[in-house]
């Protein structure tokens, strides 16, 4: 009755309607002491505020379900292992919701040691599809990619729909991870290569593997419904600068100067998104060059310039040791424990003969008097 009544609940006054027939249900169950019966209708009571967005009070129900499913030391409970999973995907699509991804990395790994339970595939689904969006938002492609592979195989096993936005998610990856291989030639996802649904992904994927950048505008031009998906346009942006990036390489490769109107006529974006494209490829090193922002010009380094600049850094670097080296370490500038190059007595400055010597010639040291052993002057030289 319960699942019943939910489907056609659409509306604001239909979900009170239904917290109602929900709080009258579990009110029941406790005369009968039903505890399996118990969990499920809070499960789907808290499913409901999800939908709703009711975060407060479905933080208070997921503690409740998690104290009913754990052992009187705070464990989960093995016995209850279906039940914990399915409140920890509830908690995990909250988590997600609202990008608590802190709790929510801790959360997951939690939910993935779960092995006493034998969960329906939709719910693993939804667990690994968190997982590859938390991964995403760390751009940790690699564990992205894997997540969501196994979200799909979840979803497609349990026939929900939700497979095809997971399988746009793995596709989606696959171009930011810049791998060449093609995420349809799995035996899972090649019944889909095909679907109308997929095919503008597909298509995108192809022109990211061939560096076609043209061919990769047209498509998200043409269907903008890809960008529809929130997590989609958030993470498709990253593809398209390095689409542009590769784009902007390929392009100015024969030359030695252009212009940023040439770049962006070529790419078919503004004279703005060229010029950062160019300052990014710039600071990441990709291209010795430098902009003329008044006159819109770029002028590439030659090579024999980049060659010479290094050298000159080099040889620098070689002196500023060998002064370093000479300055600190060097036995010209050392005299022997308790003697002076002059004769002086020990705990009086001296210097050696070489250097004492150049002081005079330079003008640097001055002579001075100091009375000797019987009253004599000695002659000392003291630094300018």
């Amino acid at each position: 009755m319960l699942d019943f009544i939910e489907k056609n609940a659409g509306d604001k006054t239909a979900n009170q309607c239904m917290e109602e027939f929900y709080s009258k249900t579990l009110e029941s169950f406790q005369t009968t002491n039903n505890e399996r019966l118990w969990v499920k209708t809070n499960i789907k009571l808290a499913r409901l505020w999800l939908d709703q967005k009711s975060y407060s009070q479905l933080q208070s129900k997921l503690r409740e379900l998690h104290q009913a499913c754990q052992t009187e030391d705070g464990k989960d409970d093995p016995s209850k292992g279906t039940y914990s999973l399915e409140i920890y995907a509830l908690e995990i699509l909250m988590l997600a919701e609202t990008r608590n991804n802190k709790r929510l990395k801790v959360l997951y790994q939690k939910a993935l040691k779960v092995r006493s339970a034998v969960p329906h595939p939709n719910i693993m689904g939804i667990i690994r599809e968190c997982g590859g969006k938390m991964h995403m938002s760390e751009e940790n492609w690699k564990e992205a990619q894997s997540d969501f592979f196994e979200s799909f195989r979840n979803y497609d096993e349990a026939g929900s729909l939700q497979r095809i936005q997971v399988l746009k998610y793995l596709v989606l990856t696959t171009m930011l991870m810049g791998s060449n291989i093609n995420p349809f030639d799995s035996p899972e996802t090649k019944a889909y290569q095909n679907d109308p649904r997929i095919s503008a992904m597909t298509d995108l994927v192809d022109a990211y593997q061939r560096d076609d950048i043209n061919r990769y505008e047209q498509i998200l031009q043409k269907n903008q419904d890809v960008t529809a998906d929130p997590f989609i346009a958030e993470n498709i942006d990253e593809v398209t600068r390095n689409m542009r990036t590769k784009g902007v390489l390929k392009l100015v490769a024969p030359y030695t100067r252009f212009t940023l109107d040439f770049v962006a006529k070529k790419l078919k974006i503004s004279a703005s998104e060229a010029q950062d494209i160019v300052a990014f490829l710039i600071l990441d090193g990709k291209l010795r060059a430098k902009v003329d922002q008044t006159r819109g010009t770029v002028e590439k380094e030659k090579a024999v310039d980049a060659e010479r600049l290094a050298a000159v850094s080099q040889w620098s670097s070689a002196v500023e040791t060998l002064w370093t080296t000479v300055l600190n370490s060097g036995e010209g500038f050392r005299s022997e424990e308790g003697t002076s190059s002059y004769g002086a007595s020990p705990g009086m400055p001296d210097f050696p003969m070489g250097v004492g010597g150049s002081m005079m010639r330079a003008g640097l040291g001055t002579p001075a008097k100091s009375p000797g052993k019987r009253g004599k002057p000695r002659k000392l030289y003291t630094g300018a």
